[in-house]
């Protein structure tokens, strides 16, 4: 897999911020978010193999800036794998009345493979595109697929993909991490 979800990421949360928030108030102009804290299971794959189960833990932060939402992530792997990411989201929740919506992401990250799979060094970029479904309480549970490879800054460049399935809650008193972004 090559930079495509990567691709699909940017062109989603930038044809939305063309769409709605630029002839509003702003491009990039900082509104409230729902919180939310992410447990996800995955079955990790590289050549078309499943090689070990994945773990994840993630938070979307309270604000967003036009349509990114910044989001921070942690994965275990059943090979003693770990990786740990800060990006952004998009969500067609913002876009559409509906309960089910689309979501795209971009994290940079770092990793640690210890058993697990050699994939050129730590620094890892993760992309992904999910499917998912919004109940009336707030909660979502998405279906996802992603990318994670070093986005060829190393000689070796060999990537991991994930299909997952995440359940969501909201997090009205989490925690409120500021960032200038």
């Amino acid at each position: 897999m090559d930079g495509t979800l990567a691709l699909i990421w940017l062109l989603t949360s930038v044809a939305d911020m063309t769409a709605n928030d630029c002839p509003n108030e702003g491009c990039l102009i900082k509104e409230p978010a729902q919180a939310r804290l992410s447990y996800q299971f995955a079955d990790v794959q590289f050549n078309d193999e499943s090689i070990a189960e994945e773990f994840y833990m993630g938070y979307d932060s309270h604000r967003r800036k036009g349509p990114f939402q910044p989001t921070y992530g942690l994965s275990l792997t059943t090979d003693g794998s770990a990786w740990f990411g800060v990006g952004w989201k998009w969500t067609s929740q913002n876009v559409f009345d509906s309960p089910l919506f689309i979501e795209t992401s971009m994290m940079p990250g770092l990793y640690a493979p210890r058993e697990g799979i050699d994939l050129g060094g730590p620094l890892q970029f993760r992309s992904a595109f999910g499917i998912g479904y919004e109940f009336d309480n707030g909660s979502t549970i998405t279906v996802a697929y992603d990318h994670r490879s070093n986005a060829d800054t190393q000689a070796r460049n060999p990537g991991l993909e994930t299909l997952s399935i995440r359940y969501a809650v909201e997090w009205e008193n989490g925690p409120q991490i500021t960032s200038r972004f």
